[in-house]
């Protein structure tokens, strides 16, 4: 079949699928979109877990968190990442990393994605009270 053929084919393929079709075939996509983006985001943890190379080394509830709180965490070679938390959020405010990606995150209240800092081995994670995480990667 010659190109001019596929081309045919293709818009007799199309064709038939009316105006409403369309708008339902949208709708399902918009809908499924938005599903996706409100369960990202929609944890029920309220404990901000720091961890490096595996190993929690500081545990946050920031449902108690009553002021801002500025502090450092070293990876032990030198580098640093400096940690922000106000009530009911985290963030990393400064790191010497290269790509400074942990940075440019920003705040982690409520959401099942992590904040993580490659170069130093460093990941801030939102959990249960109970310490189980909200979601596990295998």
């Amino acid at each position: 079949m010659n190109r001019e053929g596929e081309k045919n084919t293709l818009k007799a393929a199309i064709k038939p699928l009316k105006t409403g079709v369309w708008a339902a075939l949208f709708a399902v996509l918009a809908a499924v979109c938005v599903f996706a983006i409100v369960w990202m985001n929609a944890g029920t943890g309220t404990v901000a877990e720091i961890v490096r190379d595996g190993e929690v080394i500081r545990r946050i509830d920031l449902s108690r968190v009553t002021a801002k709180e500025t502090f450092t965490v070293g990876d032990g070679e030198g580098g640093y990442n400096v940690i922000e938390v106000e009530p009911g959020r985290i963030r990393v405010l400064d790191a010497d990393c290269p790509d400074r990606v942990c940075v440019r995150t920003g705040w982690l209240s409520k959401s099942r994605i992590p904040i993580l800092c490659v170069p130093h081995r460093l990941m801030i994670r939102i959990t249960d009270a109970d310490g189980a995480a909200d979601a596990v990667a295998y």
